[in-house]
């Protein structure tokens, strides 16, 4: 069975270069990340890479750029974003078999950004994109941003949404007093990541996006970045929201949630009864996440699903939302007509 990861990431030299540009690095902690075994991992798009994936048992990595993206580059993301995206089409043209990508976006500048996702997927067979959450204080609901989610709606391509260090100020009132290190680890990884990208969801779903674009579909990892173990007490909001629908139904009809290495049966389990098993996607989120001894693909055997529903985990959801396999809903026989 076909294993594919559609949360991988990889780095170049060159967006290094640019965060250390602007001093990123002193103002945000997710940068330092990157350094060691895992910095180099994650430049690496060829036989390292492969070797890996193959220890833990992955055919295929949608690769992505890593947190924080360009999101703070201002206009100089314009270019960097096209030059990253062909070095990204560039590896997926030395291992087709192996690789496909995400855009890089130069999200600061909306409209370019719709312009470069439509080259990506168009010219260079791309498979959606991949967002890293604000954009200094404007969220992603702002409606600034209505030309990149437009286009990904009307390409008929999904949005991962991907966690970044929450601002400066949430971090001083929430995760700091402990010390440097634990201060900066409670801020990404242990805490401030997963409540980041799921209040970007929900930002999204709460001012209406998904009324205005029903057929957008966007992906968090992380088992839903804790929206998903609280979406009974989202409901609350039901009443106050005006949106078309209850919260519930844009659980199941425009989110996808992927694993990104978290490999935990009752996590899994938790998904299919929030947005039911056509919806599950697959990753191992490396190379943060990474672990050795087939343990990706021992996973996807133990995990209870059976026979169809783990193959639809393993490959078959991720083809039939990019477009590549048999649509299981009207909606989405709509979609891969259209």
């Amino acid at each position: 069975m076909t294993l594919i990861g559609i949360e991988e990431h990889f780095l170049t030299p060159e967006v290094e270069a640019a965060w250390h540009s602007i001093g990123l690095d002193a103002t945000d902690p997710s940068v330092g990340y990157h350094a060691g075994s895992i910095g180099r991992r994650l430049c690496n798009l060829a036989d390292e890479r492969i070797a890996l994936m193959d220890e833990t048992g992955l055919d295929v990595q949608v690769l992505s750029l890593t947190t924080p993206g360009l999101h703070d580059l201002g206009r100089d993301s314009v270019d960097l974003a096209r030059r990253t995206n062909d070095v990204l089409a560039e590896a997926v043209a030395r291992h087709p078999a192996r690789f496909q990508a995400l855009a890089t976006l130069p999200v600061a500048m909306p409209d370019e950004a719709a312009l470069e996702l439509k080259r990506c997927v168009s010219k260079l067979g791309f498979k959606g994109t991949m967002l890293c959450g604000r954009v200094s204080t404007r969220n992603l609901d702002d409606p600034s941003f209505a030309p990149v989610l437009d286009c990904a709606a009307r390409l008929g391509m999904p949005v991962l949404l991907h966690p970044r260090t929450p601002p400066p100020a949430v971090r001083d009132a929430y995760y700091s007093g402990l010390s440097p290190v634990l201060d900066a680890a409670f801020a990404t990884a242990g805490l401030g990541w997963p409540y980041d990208a799921g209040i970007q969801f929900l930002r999204l779903l709460l001012s209406g996006t998904f009324d205005r674009l029903p057929d957008l579909q966007v992906i968090l990892g992380h088992w839903g970045e804790l929206v998903l173990f609280y979406a009974e007490r989202l409901a609350v909001m039901d009443r106050f929201a005006g949106l078309r629908h209850p919260i519930a139904h844009y659980l199941r009809h425009n989110l996808h949630v992927t694993a990104s290495g978290m490999f935990l049966p009752a996590y899994l389990e938790r998904a299919v009864a929030i947005v039911g098993a056509d919806r599950l996607l697959f990753s191992t989120d490396y190379p943060y996440q990474y672990r050795p001894d087939g343990d990706a693909r021992r996973f996807l055997a133990e995990c209870g699903l059976n026979e169809a529903d783990s193959a639809a985990f393993a490959n078959g959801n991720w083809l039939r939302l990019t477009g590549n396999g048999p649509a299981s809903s009207p909606h989405d026989a709509r979609r891969l007509q259209g």
